[in-house]
């Protein structure tokens, strides 16, 4: 189920696919989602769910895999993806590609008032606390504390703003 709000914007050069297995994509109000970002329901039963007044630039994936919640007010620059999902593999006598998805580590979670630099990538179980900054080139695997700057480790935290 795909339900985008009357207020936002997908750009016709978007690629959003329903899911067949009943996980729903949800596009808050005064959002936007640019040109060449793909959603694609796979690897789980989790749902997309992008909150208020959000900016998805150019050329993001989102796999919706275990989840993505995100808040609103977030700025998410060009080529970053979204994998709340990671393939089994230990058994050397099965391909991985028939060995199935590894258990939930909750999704990815974007709390309000964030920023992504370009070409991030956020894994399962990434969560990024209100006011969080993540550097360009950022992998993001466990939990930011709120107001934090990360490039790859918390570099300062930055005062709240008022």
């Amino acid at each position: 189920m795909i339900d985008i709000h009357p207020t936002a914007h997908v750009s016709c050069l978007a690629d959003i696919e329903d899911s067949i297995r009943g996980s729903r994509i949800a596009l808050g109000a005064h959002s936007v989602i640019d040109s060449f970002v793909k959603v694609k329901p796979a690897g789980g039963r989790g749902d997309l769910i992008i909150g208020e007044h959000v900016v998805v630039n150019a050329g993001c994936v989102f796999y919706t895999g275990h989840g993505i919640r995100i808040g609103n007010h977030v700025a998410i620059a060009a080529n970053c993806t979204f994998a709340p999902v990671n393939h089994a593999y230990r058994d050397k006598r099965q391909l991985i590609r028939e060995q199935g998805f590894l258990p939930s580590r909750g999704g990815v979670v974007v709390e309000d008032d964030v920023w992504i630099g370009a070409n991030c990538v956020l894994l399962d179980g990434a969560v990024l606390r209100r006011g969080c900054v993540v550097a360009a080139g950022s992998i993001v695997r466990g939990e930011l504390a709120e107001y934090t700057v990360y490039a790859g480790q918390p570099l300062a935290p930055i005062g709240k703003r008022e």
